[in-house]
Parts: structure tokens; sequence; C-alpha cells
């Protein structure tokens, strides 16, 4: 079962969106209505591809009014503002959008670089926010947009959409009803298609940029266009790779069916072992984190489709009884000598999701906090942020999850990559 893209956005737009509606808007049919009085009503910050299809998600939504947009690159802006027939206020800068009293919330589609900058922010503004996955660049600007989200008392959310999937739910009440053992080893993978980009000449950067106010509190560097659109992804400047990119998805099945806050250590090893383009971040990647009572494992490779068990992504908890291989979609038991068993009856299974994004306005109208909050969202990335350290440091690295700080040999080292230096004038304002 390959991973594509074009799978993920169409099981995720079905777990965002829920069944009836999702389906409704595959098939384009005409959507239920609700009264203004009872809308959100959102802003987009970020209309990329993700960005789009996020718009559309929530377009779907009775409960969602979009009325204002947000990008930096006019083609962009212009495509999504003919999706909503040309009715949501347009900007260049997300300041202006969240100093409009009309939008109530904000859905962030940007770069990872700019998650930090613009939620901290829309909280300061009173928005609510509703943010992409992985939820900053770096751990210092995850406790960032939690801090600011609990002094403003905003309702949040981080975009894995996946979450709200009935799959992703019957595996955490599998692993939860304690029909494996114990559980105490757990193999996680992503392996993709070779990227294929080469190495393009930096160029002028395209008519309807603004390639300064891009690249934002990174470091300058001359256009170039894979780091631009979706292969920025794979520079250290704005994302972190593969692991930070994926590893929400597929690590969040771990720490919620596990009910675990954070590893105790970390290591890891890898690098870009072809020189076939010029990204920076890691082609190959074998990380492992040890968390009281198991060993977390993530494998990922940008060389080639095949996955073990012939997935392109997955989850495999070995247990003292049995093991469960799971992904997006579908999940196989199997006992202690590896023959197949049949589902056990749950007994109280957790509660089932309206849908992602219909859960983060649903939150937004009662006041209450989503499964996938900031706090949640932080803590998930740091898992995938400490994959990262580990590989660029080559230690060992030991994991205080209290103070947020390494400890132990290798500390000081691993510390340097808790949070970067932005470009002026650039900041994170404090709380």
């Amino acid at each position: 079962m390959p991973f594509s893209r074009r799978r993920f956005l169409e099981q995720g737009l079905v777990a965002a969106a829920g069944l009836p509606v999702a389906r409704s808007l595959l098939r384009g049919e005409p959507l239920p209505k609700a009264a203004p009085s009872e809308r959100v009503r959102l802003g987009f910050i970020g209309l990329g591809g993700m960005g789009l299809a996020t718009l559309q998600a929530m377009r779907a939504q009775p409960a969602a009014e979009v009325v204002a947009l947000c990008d930096i690159y006019t083609p962009h802006l212009e495509r999504a503002k003919a999706a909503t027939e040309g009715k949501a206020l347009t900007f260049k800068n997300h300041e202006e959008l969240l100093a409009r009293d009309e939008v109530d919330a904000v859905v962030l589609s940007t770069p990872d670089h700019w998650h930090a900058l613009c939620a901290v922010a829309a909280c300061k503004a009173g928005k609510h926010v509703y943010c992409e996955k992985p939820l900053g660049h770096n751990i210092a600007e995850g406790r960032a947009m939690v801090a600011a989200a609990r002094k403003t008392q905003c309702v949040t959310q981080m975009g894995i959409q996946i979450h709200a999937g009935e799959n992703y739910h019957r595996v955490v009440d599998l692993v939860r009803s304690g029909v494996l053992g114990h559980i105490h080893k757990i193999h996680t993978w992503v392996s993709r298609s070779p990227l294929g980009i080469g190495k393009p000449a930096d160029s002028a950067p395209p008519e309807g940029l603004d390639w300064e106010r891009w690249q934002g509190p990174a470091e300058a560097r001359p256009f170039n266009r894979n780091r631009f659109l979706f292969h920025w992804r794979w520079f250290w400047d704005y994302a972190g790779g593969l692991l930070a990119d994926m590893g929400c998805h597929v690590l969040d099945l771990v720490h919620w069916a596990m009910n675990v806050r954070a590893p105790l250590s970390v290591t890891a090893s890898g690098g870009k072992l072809l020189d076939v383009d010029n990204t920076t971040t890691p082609d190959t990647l074998e990380a492992v984190w040890e968390y009281p009572g198991f060993v977390l494992t993530w494998s990922h490779t940008t060389l080639s489709s095949q996955g073990p068990y012939g997935r392109g992504l997955g989850v495999l908890f070995h247990g003292t009884q049995g093991s469960l291989l799971a992904d997006y979609g579908t999940l196989q038991l199997r006992d202690e000598r590896g023959q197949p068993r049949e589902l056990p009856k749950i007994e109280q299974p957790i509660p089932r999701s309206p849908g992602h994004h219909r859960e983060w306005l649903e939150a937004i109208k009662a006041g209450r906090t989503c499964g996938t909050d900031f706090e949640y969202g932080h803590r998930l990335t740091t898992v995938c942020h400490l994959g990262n350290i580990a590989l660029r440091t080559g230690r060992k690295l030991h994991w205080d999850a209290e103070a947020e700080r390494f400890t132990g040999h290798g500390a000081e080292e691993g510390n340097r990559f808790l949070s970067r230096s932005y470009r002026a004038p650039w900041h994170l304002p404090a709380e």
C-alpha cells in the first residue's frame, strides 16, 4: 500500500470534515446551511497546496464562514479568492488580517518557520488558531505558542487530520484494551519515492512573490525554486525534513495509544546519502527514542517508496501477547505466534470525533479544548525535533521533559538546537 500525498489528502478530508459532509464535498453535492449567527468567521494565512485543501474542507463545514485570506504569493491569493467566489477580503501581510474585527479565528498553513510568529500574533489579537503540523520550527517556538494560547485562552488545534479517522480510534482502543500484553517496542516508518528535483541554479523570484518576506526570520538566501512551494520542507532553514513533515501524523498514533508525554532519551543516524539535489535535510534517517517501558523507532527514506510489509508508512506495535500493524486506513492484529487474530470486542471505546476541523469549530463555540490542541501538538512535535537534533549532533541525548532541556553528556551541544536566532527585524513576541 504505497504512500501517496493524494491518498493522504483524500483520507484527511474525510476525517477532517466528517463522513457525510466530506462525501458531499467530494461528489460536488450541495452542503447543509447554517445561520450566520452560528458560524465561526475564519481568516486563512498561507494558501499553498495544504492551505487551499484546508480552505475547501472548512468551507464544507456549516459552522464556518471564510471571510479573509492572506498570502504573499499573488497567484495563490487569487486562486483562493476564486474558491470563495470572490467574497473574502484579501491581504498580503498577516498583521492586517489579524487586525480585522470580523475575523474570529485563523487557519495557519504557512511554511513551518512562520508558524510561531503568526500563531503568537493571532493569540495576542484574540483569534482562535488552527495550525498545520508541525507546531513550530523548533522546540522553543512550540512552547511559546502554547504559552500564548494559555494566556489568551484561545481555542487551538494542530492540523493532524488523520487523528479524527476511525482507524486511528480503533487502534487506540485495541492498544489500550491490553490485548497485546506489555508493549515493549514500536516501529514506525515512512518511505517515499526520490524527489527528483535536482540542483537548479538560483534565479529571480517569480512574479507576484515577496521573497524577502517569505524568508521572514530565516537566514537570507537567494531565491531557488527548490526552496519555494512544496519543497521548502527539505531545508533546515524552514523545516525539519521528512521526520518533521510526517512524524506528527505517524507518531501521533503512538503517543495517543500509549498515553505518553515525552521520551527519556534519543539517538539517531543517517543523513544525505546521495548528492542528487540541493536539499539539506536527511534522505535517510533511523531514530530511536527510549520511553518508560518501551522503545520507539523511526525509519525513513526519500530514495525508495518501498516500506516494510508493502506499506509506504506504518506503525507496528510489538507486545508480549501479539502485534498490531496499522496505517491510516487499515490494521492487522496477530497473536504471539504471528497468526491472524479476530478483533476483540471493545467494552468502552474512546469517544469518536465529529471530524477534525468540525471538532475545532465546535470547541470554539463551546469554549472547550480540542484533543490535538497546542499542548498536545507541542509534545508530539518535540519528539520529531529531538530525532533531528540527535542526528545533527551525532550523540545520544537525554531529555528533561519538564525543563525542556537536554541533560548530561552532550547536553550543551543539543541545547543549541532548541531555538534559533531570528533575522532582523523579526522577533518572537514575549509573553
